[in-house]
C-alpha cells in the first residue's frame, strides 16, 4: 500500500479534511517502497526492503497550529489524528509568521517516475552489487558500498481547495574501494531517476583505478594551486553556497548575500562571467516535483546569469513582508558548463592538482562563505597535461564565492546528487596543511 495513485491519495486526503473542524487544515500524505544492499570488505553485510506510508495533519485555529501524524488509515484512526491535531492547536502559542493555506493551484506533471526503476527487485540489486564486487576482487582490492532504490509519492491537500501530487523513482550507488594495505582509496557516488543510466560496473572500475593509482602518495607543500575539481568535489563546495540564496538570511545579515551596512547583493556580479546557474523541475536529467511544501509552484528559475545573482528565494511570509512575489527554492540545480571532458581539462593544465572529492566540510565564516575541509579518495598532481603521481591529502580553506571568481574552464555537466554540475578548473585554490587521511 506504500505507493498510492493520484486518485487513491486524493480520496484519503478528502476524507481526512471532512473530519476537520479547524479554521484551516492541511494534510500531507507520503509513501515510499524500495530496497537496499550494503556491503563491506567484499561481502554483503545487510540487505532489506522498506515500505512506509505516513499522514500528517496541520490544524489551525487563528494563528495557532497543531500537528499530528499517523500511519494507520482506517476511518477511526483518521478521525483520531485530526482530533489530536486540533487538540494540540488549542494548546499551541500563536505563530506570528503564520500564512493561511493557498487556494487551488495547477501543477504540471514532472518526469520523475521511471517504470524500469520502479520494477527493481532483490535479484536486480544483487546482480548490480555482484558487478561491483567482481571489480574489486579481480584487482585484489576491498570494496564497501551501498546500493538503494526507491519509488515514492507525496501529496497534499488543504481546506482552501489546493491539491498536489507527485510520484518519482530513484536509484543511488556509492562505493569506496581500497587496496588491502589501506594506502590507496577511490570513491564514486551517483544517483538517477532512470535505472538505465546507472552503470555500476563502469563506476566501480573508476573507483578501483583510483584506489590503485593513489597508493604511495607523495607529500607536496600546501599553498595556492590550480585545481581540477571533479563534479563530486565541485558539488561538495556548491551545496553550501546554494543555501545562501535565501532572501531572509541575506536581508538579516546572516549570509554571503548580505551587503555590509544593510541590504542584499542581489543584482551584483559575484562570480566569473562563465557562471550560469538555474533550477528546473522539468529538466529531464534532474527532474523534481513541480510544487513546494507550502503549495507554491516550482518553475524554471535563473539564480545566476553571467556571474550576476538574478534571484533569491522568498518564502511566502518573507515575500509578504517585503512586498514581493514568493520564489521557492528548488534543489534540481543545473550549473551550466562547456563541452570539455575531465580528461581534456587535465590535458589543458600545465601544473595543478586533481581532486576527487572533499570530506568533512565545515563553515568558518558564513558571511564570506569561507569553508574548511579535506580532500579524500584520490588526489593527484598534474604536470604538462598528465597525472604524474598521487599526493597526500590536504586541508583546504576556501570560499565557493572566491572559487567561482577564479574559474578558468568548465567541463560538461553531469548529474551529481540532485543537480547537474560540471568539472571545474580553478586557479589559486588554497590548501593550508597536509592530512594523513587516505
Amino acid at each position: 500500500m506504500a505507493i498510492l495513485s493520484k486518485e487513491e491519495a486524493q480520496a484519503i486526503l478528502k476524507k481526512v479534511l471532512s473530519y476537520s473542524k479547524a479554521d484551516a487544515c492541511e494534510v500531507t500524505l507520503t509513501g515510499s517502497d524500495g530496497g537496499n544492499i550494503r556491503y563491506a570488505r567484499n561481502a554483503v553485510s545487510t540487505a532489506g526492503q522498506i515500505s512506509i506510508m505516513n499522514l500528517a495533519v496541520d490544524s489551525t485555529f487563528g494563528k495557532k497550529t497543531g500537528t499530528a501524524t499517523i500511519n494507520e488509515f482506517d476511518d477511526l484512526s483518521l478521525q483520531k489524528v485530526v482530533k489530536r491535531a486540533e487538540e494540540l492547536a488549542m494548546l499551541a502559542p500563536e505563530n506570528p509568521e503564520y500564512m493561511p493555506p493557498l487556494g487551488p493551484q495547477t501543477f504540471p506533471e514532472s518526469p520523475t517516475f521511471n517504470p524500469k526503476t520502479a520494477a527493481i527487485n532483490p535479484d536486480v540489486r544483487a546482480e548490480m552489487v555482484g558487478k561491483s564486487l567482481a571489480v574489486s576482487k579481480a584487482a585484489s582490492l576491498e570494496a564497501a558500498g551501498f546500493l538503494e532504490n526507491s519509488t515514492r509519492f507525496s501529496s497534499m491537500m488543504n481546506s482552501n481547495g489546493l491539491f498536489a501530487y507527485n510520484k518519482g523513482t530513484d536509484v543511488s550507488f556509492s562505493v569506496t574501494i581500497r587496496n588491502k594495505e589501506g594506502t590507496g582509496s577511490g570513491y564514486i557516488e551517483k544517483s538517477y531517476n532512470d535505472l538505465d543510466k546507472m552503470d555500476v560496473l563502469a563506476l566501480s572500475k573508476i573507483a578501483a583505478t583510483k584506489a590503485t593509482g593513489s597508493a604511495g602518495a607523495k607529500a607536496i607543500e600546501p599553498g595556492k594551486y590550480t585545481v581540477i575539481l571533479e563534479p563530486l568535489a565541485a558539488s561538495d563546495m556548491l551545496d553550501n553556497m546554494f543555501r545562501g540564496f535565501d532572501a531572509r538570511s541575506a536581508d538579516e545579515g546572516r549570509s554571503f548575500m548580505s551587503k555590509s551596512g544593510g541590504g542584499t547583493r542581489l543584482g551584483e556580479q559575484l562570480f566569473s562571467e562563465n557562471v550560469n546557474i538555474y533550477s528546473d523541475p522539468m529538466n529531464a536529467e534532474v527532474p523534481s516535483a513541480t510544487w513546494s511544501r507550502d503549495g507554491l509552484a516550482l518553475k524554471k528559475t535563473q539564480w545566476v546569469e553571467k556571474g550576476v545573482v538574478k534571484n533569491l528565494s522568498y518564502s511566502r511570509y518573507w515575500a509578504a513582508q517585503k512586498g514581493v512575489q514568493p520564489v521557492p527554492f528548488n534543489r534540481s540545480i543545473v550549473f551550466e558548463g562547456g563541452t570539455q571532458t575531465l580528461d581534456e581539462l587535465i590535458k589543458s593544465t600545465e601544473k595543478g592538482i586533481l581532486v576527487t572529492r572533499f570530506w568533512y566540510i565545515r563553515s568558518v565564516d558564513p558571511q564570506t562563505l569561507l569553508l574548511t575541509g579535506l580532500t579524500r579518495d584520490g588526489t593527484f598532481y598534474i604536470e604538462n597535461g598528465e597525472i604524474k603521481f598521487p599526493i597526500k591529502n590536504f586541508r583546504f580553506n576556501e570560499s565557493p564565492v572566491i572559487m567561482l571568481n577564479n574559474v578558468e574552464a568548465l567541463g560538461k555537466p553531469v548529474r551529481t546528487g540532485s543537480g547537474m554540475v560540471p568539472p571545474m578548473k580553478i586557479r589559486d585554490f588554497t590548501f593550508t596543511s597536509l592530512s594523513d587521511a587516505v
